[in-house]
Protein backbone atom coordinates (compact mmCIF):
# COMPACT_ATOMS: atom_id res chain seq x y z
CA UNK A 1 0.00 0.00 0.00
CA UNK A 2 2.83 2.42 0.79
CA UNK A 3 4.40 2.34 -2.70
CA UNK A 4 1.01 3.02 -4.32
CA UNK A 5 0.43 5.94 -1.98
CA UNK A 6 3.85 7.39 -2.82
CA UNK A 7 3.23 7.07 -6.53
CA UNK A 8 -0.12 8.79 -6.17
CA UNK A 9 1.49 11.70 -4.29
CA UNK A 10 4.21 12.01 -6.93
CA UNK A 11 1.66 12.03 -9.73
CA UNK A 12 -0.30 14.79 -8.01
CA UNK A 13 2.87 16.85 -7.61
CA UNK A 14 3.78 16.43 -11.29
CA UNK A 15 0.26 17.43 -12.31
CA UNK A 16 0.53 20.56 -10.14
CA UNK A 17 3.89 21.48 -11.69
CA UNK A 18 2.50 20.96 -15.19
CA UNK A 19 -0.52 23.15 -14.54
CA UNK A 20 1.69 25.84 -12.97
CA UNK A 21 3.92 25.77 -16.05
CA UNK A 22 0.93 26.16 -18.38
CA UNK A 23 -0.36 29.08 -16.26
CA UNK A 24 3.00 30.89 -16.33
CA UNK A 25 3.33 30.28 -20.07
CA UNK A 26 -0.09 31.78 -20.80
CA UNK A 27 0.51 34.72 -18.42
CA UNK A 28 3.88 35.50 -19.99
CA UNK A 29 2.42 35.40 -23.49
CA UNK A 30 -0.44 37.73 -22.53
CA UNK A 31 2.00 40.12 -20.90
CA UNK A 32 4.18 40.10 -24.01
CA UNK A 33 1.19 40.84 -26.25
CA UNK A 34 0.17 43.72 -23.99
CA UNK A 35 3.63 45.26 -24.11
CA UNK A 36 3.63 44.86 -27.89
CA UNK A 37 0.27 46.62 -28.11
CA UNK A 38 1.27 49.41 -25.69
CA UNK A 39 4.39 50.14 -27.71
CA UNK A 40 2.18 51.29 -30.56
CA UNK A 41 0.64 54.01 -28.41
CA UNK A 42 2.70 57.08 -27.64
CA UNK A 43 2.33 59.73 -24.98
CA UNK A 44 1.19 63.16 -26.16
CA UNK A 45 4.69 64.63 -26.03
CA UNK A 46 6.53 61.58 -27.34
CA UNK A 47 8.56 61.69 -30.55
CA UNK A 48 9.25 57.93 -30.70
CA UNK A 49 8.54 56.07 -33.90
CA UNK A 50 9.14 52.34 -34.26
CA UNK A 51 11.35 50.77 -36.89
CA UNK A 52 8.32 49.96 -38.99
CA UNK A 53 5.19 52.09 -38.74
CA UNK A 54 2.18 52.74 -40.90
CA UNK A 55 1.42 56.47 -40.94
CA UNK A 56 -1.53 57.71 -42.95
CA UNK A 57 -1.35 54.55 -45.05
CA UNK A 58 2.40 54.89 -45.71
CA UNK A 59 4.74 52.10 -44.57
CA UNK A 60 7.79 53.77 -43.06
CA UNK A 61 11.10 52.09 -42.27
CA UNK A 62 12.69 54.64 -39.93
CA UNK A 63 16.16 53.16 -40.29
CA UNK A 64 16.06 53.94 -44.02
CA UNK A 65 13.91 57.10 -43.97
CA UNK A 66 15.46 60.19 -45.49
CA UNK A 67 16.08 63.14 -43.17
CA UNK A 68 13.20 65.21 -44.54
CA UNK A 69 10.53 62.64 -43.70
CA UNK A 70 12.12 61.93 -40.32
CA UNK A 71 12.06 65.63 -39.47
CA UNK A 72 8.41 65.84 -40.52
CA UNK A 73 7.46 62.90 -38.35
CA UNK A 74 9.28 64.36 -35.36
CA UNK A 75 7.90 67.87 -35.73
CA UNK A 76 4.34 66.67 -36.15
CA UNK A 77 4.31 64.40 -33.11
CA UNK A 78 2.72 67.06 -30.87
CA UNK A 79 0.49 68.73 -33.46
CA UNK A 80 -0.59 65.67 -35.38
CA UNK A 81 -0.67 66.41 -39.08
CA UNK A 82 -2.39 69.78 -39.03
CA UNK A 83 -1.67 72.20 -41.87
CA UNK A 84 0.39 75.17 -40.67
CA UNK A 85 -2.22 77.73 -41.64
CA UNK A 86 -4.77 76.39 -39.13
CA UNK A 87 -2.43 76.43 -36.13
CA UNK A 88 -3.47 78.87 -33.37
CA UNK A 89 -0.57 78.63 -30.94
CA UNK A 90 -1.43 81.65 -28.77
CA UNK A 91 -4.40 83.01 -26.89
CA UNK A 92 -5.45 86.00 -24.78
CA UNK A 93 -8.10 87.09 -22.30
CA UNK A 94 -10.19 89.26 -24.63
CA UNK A 95 -13.89 88.70 -23.98
CA UNK A 96 -16.01 87.68 -26.97
CA UNK A 97 -19.72 88.12 -27.68
CA UNK A 98 -21.87 85.05 -28.10
CA UNK A 99 -22.86 86.35 -31.52
CA UNK A 100 -21.70 89.11 -33.86
CA UNK A 101 -23.70 91.57 -35.93
CA UNK A 102 -21.21 91.16 -38.75
CA UNK A 103 -20.52 87.42 -39.07
CA UNK A 104 -17.36 87.84 -41.13
CA UNK A 105 -15.15 86.50 -38.32
CA UNK A 106 -12.51 89.14 -38.74
CA UNK A 107 -9.78 89.00 -36.12
CA UNK A 108 -10.11 91.69 -33.47
CA UNK A 109 -8.33 94.94 -34.21
CA UNK A 110 -8.06 95.72 -30.48
CA UNK A 111 -4.58 95.10 -29.15
CA UNK A 112 -3.79 95.43 -25.48
CA UNK A 113 -0.26 96.61 -24.76
CA UNK A 114 -0.11 95.18 -21.26
CA UNK A 115 -1.86 92.89 -18.84
CA UNK A 116 -2.54 93.82 -15.23
CA UNK A 117 -3.04 90.74 -13.06
CA UNK A 118 -3.90 91.29 -9.39
CA UNK A 119 -5.00 88.98 -6.54
CA UNK A 120 -7.90 90.75 -4.84
CA UNK A 121 -10.16 90.55 -1.84
CA UNK A 122 -13.26 92.61 -1.16
CA UNK A 123 -11.58 94.50 1.69
CA UNK A 124 -9.31 96.21 -0.85
CA UNK A 125 -12.06 96.94 -3.39
CA UNK A 126 -11.71 100.74 -3.21
CA UNK A 127 -7.97 100.67 -3.65
CA UNK A 128 -8.16 98.14 -6.50
CA UNK A 129 -10.74 100.35 -8.23
CA UNK A 130 -8.29 103.27 -8.26
CA UNK A 131 -5.50 100.99 -9.43
CA UNK A 132 -7.49 99.54 -12.32
CA UNK A 133 -8.72 102.94 -13.52
CA UNK A 134 -5.11 104.04 -13.93
CA UNK A 135 -4.36 101.13 -16.20
CA UNK A 136 -7.50 101.50 -18.27
CA UNK A 137 -6.17 104.88 -19.42
CA UNK A 138 -3.53 103.14 -21.55
CA UNK A 139 -5.43 100.18 -22.96
CA UNK A 140 -4.33 97.53 -20.48
CA UNK A 141 -6.34 94.37 -19.98
CA UNK A 142 -7.47 93.59 -16.43
CA UNK A 143 -7.36 90.15 -14.84
CA UNK A 144 -8.48 89.77 -11.22
CA UNK A 145 -7.69 86.73 -9.07
CA UNK A 146 -10.31 86.49 -6.32
CA UNK A 147 -8.99 84.64 -3.28
CA UNK A 148 -11.87 85.38 -0.87
CA UNK A 149 -14.74 83.84 -2.86
CA UNK A 150 -16.49 87.17 -3.46
CA UNK A 151 -16.91 88.05 -7.12
CA UNK A 152 -20.45 89.39 -7.58
CA UNK A 153 -19.73 92.18 -5.12
CA UNK A 154 -17.51 93.78 -7.79
CA UNK A 155 -20.26 94.04 -10.39
CA UNK A 156 -21.18 97.63 -9.46
CA UNK A 157 -17.85 98.93 -10.79
CA UNK A 158 -18.24 100.18 -14.34
CA UNK A 159 -15.18 98.32 -15.63
CA UNK A 160 -15.91 94.99 -13.91
CA UNK A 161 -17.79 93.44 -16.83
CA UNK A 162 -14.82 94.15 -19.12
CA UNK A 163 -12.33 92.37 -16.87
CA UNK A 164 -11.78 88.65 -16.43
CA UNK A 165 -12.45 87.32 -12.94
CA UNK A 166 -10.93 84.05 -11.70
CA UNK A 167 -11.95 82.56 -8.36
CA UNK A 168 -9.98 80.16 -6.16
CA UNK A 169 -10.32 80.30 -2.38
CA UNK A 170 -7.25 81.30 -0.35
CA UNK A 171 -4.71 81.05 -3.15
CA UNK A 172 -1.69 83.28 -3.67
CA UNK A 173 -0.61 85.46 -6.56
CA UNK A 174 2.03 82.94 -7.64
CA UNK A 175 -0.46 80.06 -7.52
CA UNK A 176 -2.76 81.97 -9.87
CA UNK A 177 0.10 83.09 -12.12
CA UNK A 178 1.43 79.58 -12.63
CA UNK A 179 -1.97 78.24 -13.61
CA UNK A 180 -3.48 81.07 -15.63
CA UNK A 181 -0.59 83.10 -17.08
CA UNK A 182 1.08 80.49 -19.25
CA UNK A 183 3.38 82.21 -21.79
CA UNK A 184 1.24 81.00 -24.70
CA UNK A 185 -1.85 82.61 -23.15
CA UNK A 186 -0.24 86.00 -22.46
CA UNK A 187 2.00 86.17 -25.52
CA UNK A 188 -0.16 88.84 -27.11
CA UNK A 189 0.73 91.28 -24.32
CA UNK A 190 4.03 93.15 -24.45
CA UNK A 191 4.22 93.56 -20.68
CA UNK A 192 2.86 91.73 -17.64
CA UNK A 193 2.12 93.63 -14.42
CA UNK A 194 1.82 91.05 -11.63
CA UNK A 195 0.92 93.30 -8.71
CA UNK A 196 -0.40 93.10 -5.19
CA UNK A 197 -3.67 94.78 -4.27
CA UNK A 198 -2.32 97.16 -1.60
CA UNK A 199 -0.45 99.58 -3.88
CA UNK A 200 -1.16 103.30 -4.06
CA UNK A 201 -0.86 104.71 -7.58
CA UNK A 202 -1.54 108.43 -7.17
CA UNK A 203 1.90 109.24 -8.62
CA UNK A 204 2.04 106.44 -11.15
CA UNK A 205 1.14 106.43 -14.85
CA UNK A 206 1.51 103.08 -16.65
CA UNK A 207 1.98 104.68 -20.08
CA UNK A 208 4.96 106.78 -19.03
CA UNK A 209 6.28 103.83 -17.06
CA UNK A 210 6.31 101.53 -20.09
CA UNK A 211 7.95 104.21 -22.23
CA UNK A 212 10.87 104.22 -19.81
CA UNK A 213 11.10 100.44 -19.86
CA UNK A 214 11.22 100.39 -23.64
CA UNK A 215 13.59 103.32 -24.09
CA UNK A 216 16.07 102.01 -21.52
CA UNK A 217 15.93 98.38 -22.65
CA UNK A 218 14.67 97.08 -19.32
CA UNK A 219 13.10 93.62 -19.21
CA UNK A 220 12.19 93.31 -15.51
CA UNK A 221 11.29 96.32 -13.37
CA UNK A 222 9.25 97.66 -10.51
CA UNK A 223 8.12 101.18 -9.57
CA UNK A 224 10.12 102.83 -6.82
CA UNK A 225 8.48 103.17 -3.41
CA UNK A 226 7.66 106.43 -1.67
CA UNK A 227 9.82 106.03 1.46
CA UNK A 228 7.65 108.33 3.58
CA UNK A 229 4.41 106.40 3.04
CA UNK A 230 5.52 102.87 2.16
CA UNK A 231 6.47 99.73 3.97
CA UNK A 232 10.04 99.32 2.71
CA UNK A 233 11.94 96.04 3.00
CA UNK A 234 14.91 96.65 0.69
CA UNK A 235 16.85 99.84 0.06
CA UNK A 236 17.06 99.34 -3.68
CA UNK A 237 13.30 99.89 -3.95
CA UNK A 238 13.39 103.38 -2.36
CA UNK A 239 12.66 106.23 -4.75
CA UNK A 240 15.45 108.58 -5.80
CA UNK A 241 13.83 111.93 -6.47
CA UNK A 242 16.41 113.21 -8.94
CA UNK A 243 16.47 110.08 -11.08
CA UNK A 244 14.30 108.61 -13.81
CA UNK A 245 15.32 105.10 -12.84
CA UNK A 246 18.16 103.23 -11.16
CA UNK A 247 19.71 99.79 -11.48
CA UNK A 248 21.64 99.45 -8.24
CA UNK A 249 21.89 100.68 -4.66
CA UNK A 250 24.92 101.78 -2.64
CA UNK A 251 25.31 101.27 1.09
CA UNK A 252 27.70 99.79 3.61
CA UNK A 253 27.28 98.31 7.04
CA UNK A 254 25.79 95.17 8.40
CA UNK A 255 26.26 91.82 6.70
CA UNK A 256 25.86 93.18 3.17
CA UNK A 257 27.75 95.97 1.42
CA UNK A 258 26.64 97.28 -1.95
CA UNK A 259 29.11 99.18 -4.12
CA UNK A 260 29.77 99.91 -7.78
CA UNK A 261 31.53 96.55 -8.00
CA UNK A 262 28.52 94.58 -6.73
CA UNK A 263 26.93 92.34 -9.34
CA UNK A 264 24.54 90.29 -7.23
CA UNK A 265 21.03 90.83 -5.81
CA UNK A 266 19.82 92.66 -3.85
CA UNK A 267 22.48 95.27 -4.70
CA UNK A 268 21.66 95.16 -8.41
CA UNK A 269 19.63 93.08 -10.86
CA UNK A 270 16.79 92.75 -8.38
CA UNK A 271 13.14 93.74 -7.87
CA UNK A 272 10.71 92.90 -5.09
CA UNK A 273 7.82 90.49 -5.49
CA UNK A 274 4.93 92.83 -4.68
CA UNK A 275 4.98 94.92 -7.90
CA UNK A 276 7.10 93.31 -10.63
CA UNK A 277 6.68 94.14 -14.32
CA UNK A 278 7.94 91.73 -16.98
CA UNK A 279 8.47 91.96 -20.70
CA UNK A 280 6.91 89.17 -22.72
CA UNK A 281 10.26 87.43 -23.16
CA UNK A 282 11.19 87.75 -19.49
CA UNK A 283 7.83 86.39 -18.35
CA UNK A 284 8.19 83.34 -20.58
CA UNK A 285 11.29 82.49 -18.55
CA UNK A 286 9.88 83.49 -15.14
CA UNK A 287 6.80 81.30 -15.59
CA UNK A 288 9.07 78.28 -15.87
CA UNK A 289 11.01 79.39 -12.79
CA UNK A 290 7.85 79.45 -10.65
CA UNK A 291 7.51 76.09 -8.90
CA UNK A 292 4.02 74.64 -9.21
CA UNK A 293 3.81 73.55 -5.56
CA UNK A 294 5.67 76.46 -3.92
CA UNK A 295 2.90 79.02 -3.87
CA UNK A 296 4.33 81.85 -1.76
CA UNK A 297 7.10 82.75 -4.18
CA UNK A 298 9.83 83.22 -1.60
CA UNK A 299 13.25 83.02 -3.22
CA UNK A 300 12.06 83.90 -6.71
CA UNK A 301 13.22 87.51 -6.39
CA UNK A 302 16.85 86.45 -6.04
CA UNK A 303 16.69 84.45 -9.29
CA UNK A 304 14.58 86.72 -11.51
CA UNK A 305 17.73 88.23 -12.98
CA UNK A 306 18.42 84.95 -14.77
CA UNK A 307 15.32 85.73 -16.87
CA UNK A 308 16.38 89.28 -17.79
CA UNK A 309 17.37 88.33 -21.35
CA UNK A 310 20.93 89.45 -20.79
CA UNK A 311 23.05 91.14 -18.13
CA UNK A 312 20.81 91.53 -15.09
CA UNK A 313 22.80 94.57 -13.93
CA UNK A 314 21.58 96.35 -17.08
CA UNK A 315 18.23 94.70 -17.88
CA UNK A 316 16.66 94.95 -14.42
CA UNK A 317 15.76 98.29 -12.84
CA UNK A 318 13.64 100.35 -10.47
CA UNK A 319 11.78 103.26 -12.06
CA UNK A 320 11.80 106.39 -9.90
CA UNK A 321 9.80 108.92 -11.91
CA UNK A 322 6.67 106.75 -11.73
CA UNK A 323 6.46 105.61 -8.13
CA UNK A 324 3.94 103.94 -5.85
CA UNK A 325 3.05 103.50 -2.20
CA UNK A 326 3.31 100.04 -0.68
CA UNK A 327 0.67 100.07 2.03
CA UNK A 328 1.77 96.73 3.48
CA UNK A 329 -1.78 95.56 4.26
CA UNK A 330 -1.98 91.84 5.04
CA UNK A 331 -5.25 90.49 3.69
CA UNK A 332 -4.77 86.91 2.52
CA UNK A 333 -4.97 84.82 5.67
CA UNK A 334 -5.58 87.85 7.88
CA UNK A 335 -8.38 86.30 9.91
CA UNK A 336 -8.90 86.06 13.68
CA UNK A 337 -6.50 83.85 15.66
CA UNK A 338 -7.17 80.13 15.73
CA UNK A 339 -6.71 78.02 18.85
CA UNK A 340 -4.09 75.31 18.92
CA UNK A 341 -3.59 72.79 21.76
CA UNK A 342 -0.88 74.89 23.38
CA UNK A 343 -1.32 78.49 22.28
CA UNK A 344 -3.03 80.94 19.96
CA UNK A 345 -1.54 81.39 16.50
CA UNK A 346 -2.97 83.67 13.83
CA UNK A 347 -3.02 82.47 10.25
CA UNK A 348 -0.33 84.93 9.23
CA UNK A 349 2.10 83.12 11.53
CA UNK A 350 1.29 79.83 9.85
CA UNK A 351 1.70 81.47 6.43
CA UNK A 352 5.11 82.89 7.29
CA UNK A 353 6.27 79.50 8.54
CA UNK A 354 5.08 77.88 5.34
CA UNK A 355 6.80 80.60 3.29
CA UNK A 356 10.09 80.02 5.11
CA UNK A 357 9.82 76.28 4.51
CA UNK A 358 9.15 76.89 0.81
CA UNK A 359 12.17 79.21 0.59
CA UNK A 360 14.38 76.46 1.95
CA UNK A 361 12.93 73.97 -0.54
CA UNK A 362 13.32 76.38 -3.47
CA UNK A 363 16.99 76.92 -2.67
CA UNK A 364 17.47 73.17 -2.40
CA UNK A 365 15.91 72.62 -5.83
CA UNK A 366 18.02 75.36 -7.40
CA UNK A 367 21.24 73.92 -6.00
CA UNK A 368 20.25 70.44 -7.13
CA UNK A 369 19.40 71.64 -10.63
CA UNK A 370 22.75 73.42 -10.92
CA UNK A 371 24.58 70.29 -9.80
CA UNK A 372 22.73 67.91 -12.11
CA UNK A 373 22.85 70.07 -15.26
CA UNK A 374 26.41 69.50 -16.42
CA UNK A 375 25.95 71.73 -19.48
CA UNK A 376 24.78 74.74 -17.47
CA UNK A 377 27.19 77.48 -16.51
CA UNK A 378 26.30 80.47 -14.36
CA UNK A 379 26.31 83.52 -16.68
CA UNK A 380 26.98 85.77 -13.71
CA UNK A 381 29.67 83.64 -12.13
CA UNK A 382 27.94 83.56 -8.75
Amino acid sequence: MEPRKGMKTRASFLLFVFLLFIFMLVTTKLHFERIKMDSKWYTFDSTRVGKEENIDGIDVDIDNTDSILEEKLSSSSELGFLPKGILASTSDFELKRLWERDPTFQRSSVRYTALLAVPVGLKQKENVDMLVKKFLLVNCFILLFHYDGKVNEWNDLDWSSKAVHILAHNQTKWWFAKRFLHPAVVSSYDYIFLWDEDLGVENFHPGRYLQIMMSEGLEITQPALDPDLSEVHHRITVRRKARKFHRRVYFSGGSKNCSAKSREPPCTGWVEGMAPVFSRAAWSCVWHLIQNDLVHGWGLDMKLGYCAQGDRTKKVGVIDSEYIVHQGIQTLGASPPIKTPSRFLDLRTHIRRQSAAELKEFRKRWDQAVTEDEEWTDPFGT
